[in-house]
């Protein structure tokens, strides 16, 4: 396996399609607790008093529900706000960010304007306004989905509105696209943030089109970094999120350095907007790892890879990859990584020095524990950059930068 193409999948690793089929239905609900607050003591002789009141959180309860064959869903949500005690003030609860104060709802009102559902004869996903005249960042599978049988996009705006659309560009390799949206203007676009500036534990929202319920919006945290996903041709058990009905999956993929969150993410989210506490897009919504028996997790990719792919396709309609010129494959012994079986002549690891039989254990900052770690790290680097890469020969850790070369 070349570490510019994808890595053939065995039993393990991350899915686009996940375990089993997601489970439509209802999401555990929470709910509203009041805490009594003991009375207080008598004030002191002399001492100013107090007034004491209650608090309460505020709970979301959330319920799916799909009807007969088709995608046909309702959501309801509901926010329950107690009235305080007279002489009470109580704050309303806010979606907390280093540099604001947001609430959940202001957070959603801010995005949703730039959240977009795109449409096809044979799927349906989601997508993000770039620009005001209509380039829309979404999906390649979401694409190749909405474009099957010579079929034209149609995107639908938030305030209802629709229009055509047609490709302006596609990457199979990192699984994004670009489309533009026909005849419009003035459209509200998407403020990129930071994916490198993450945390394991941010707030953040995820809105897009999930089972075709466009404009829907589920809050959770970021759950991990740097995960690696894997899609295989071979595997067929859901069809990728952003399409309407079961078919054979096309060329696998690997994705490295995914955003995985707990924020709820199914069918029709994918394209759509993963933001932070300030309503900066951070990440595209684009898979899912579920268990119809226990929930699932999603997987973003990180907006700065999304802003260099983007960019590229805006300018020439295509993007140009990152090449180190080994084949890996998963290692076996006590020692987790990626062993190199075949590396490429006059190829930037040929030229670093690497050898058949290196043991791959650290690319960058990023540990390897298999070969689509590999796949998925160099894919996320650009034609001429350094990367450090952590190898054992004999037994013995080895260090060497290798410059990276465009895959031709």
């Amino acid at each position: 396996m070349n570490a510019s193409e994808p890595h053939q999948q065995g039993t393990g690793g991350w899915s686009q399609f996940g375990s089993a089929p997601p489970a439509t239905g209802g999401f555990p609900r929470r709910d509203t607790i009041v805490m009594e607050q003991p009375p207080p003591p008598p004030p002191p002789v002399n001492e100013p008093g107090f007034s004491v009141g209650r608090r309460a959180v505020a709970a979301l309860a959330l319920a799916a529900m799909a009807i007969g064959g088709g995608v046909v869903g309702a959501v309801v949500a509901n926010t329950f706000r107690p009235e305080p005690v007279a002489g009470t003030s109580v704050p309303s609860p806010t979606f907390k960010s280093a540099a604001d104060q947001l609430t959940v709802a202001e957070v959603a009102a801010k995005v949703q304007p730039t959240v977009v559902m795109i449409q096809g004869q044979s799927g349906e996903g989601s997508g993000v306004v770039l620009s005001p005249d209509g380039l829309i960042l979404t999906n390649n599978h979401v694409v190749e989905g909405a474009g099957q049988g010579g079929g034209q996009m149609t995107v639908k705006f938030s305030d209802g509105k629709t229009a055509k659309a047609g490709v302006v560009g596609t990457d199979p390799a990192t699984d994004l696209a670009v489309i533009r949206a026909e005849g419009v203007s003035g459209l509200a676009k998407a403020t990129l943030g930071d994916s490198d500036a993450l945390k394991v534990g941010d707030p953040v929202l995820a809105i897009g089109s999930p089972l075709g319920l466009d404009g829907s919006v589920t809050a959770g945290i970021v759950s991990a970094l740097d995960r690696t996903l894997t899609t295989g041709p071979d595997q067929r058990q859901q069809v990728p999120p952003g399409l309407g009905q079961e078919q054979q999956q096309s060329a696998g993929t690997t994705i490295g350095g995914a955003i995985q969150t707990d924020a709820a993410i199914n069918p029709g989210n994918s394209g759509g907007a993963l933001v932070n506490a300030t309503g900066e897009l951070i990440g595209i919504n684009t898979a899912i790892a579920s268990n119809a028996a226990g929930g699932g997790v999603g997987f973003a990719i990180p907006v700065n890879t999304a802003k260099q792919v983007s960019e590229q396709l805006i300018s020439s309609g295509k993007v140009s990859h990152a090449f180190l010129g080994v084949s890996v494959t998963d290692a076996t012994g006590d020692v987790p990584g990626a062993l190199i079986g075949q590396i490429t002549a006059g190829s930037p690891a040929d030229k670093a020095g690497l050898k058949q039989g290196d043991l791959i254990t650290k690319i960058g900052d990023t540990t390897v524990d298999a070969g689509e770690t590999v796949v998925g790290q160099v894919r996320g680097f650009k034609p001429g950059q350094q990367v450090k890469i952590t190898y054992m020969r004999d037994g013995k850790l080895n260090e060497v930068t290798v410059t990276l070369q465009e895959k031709k």
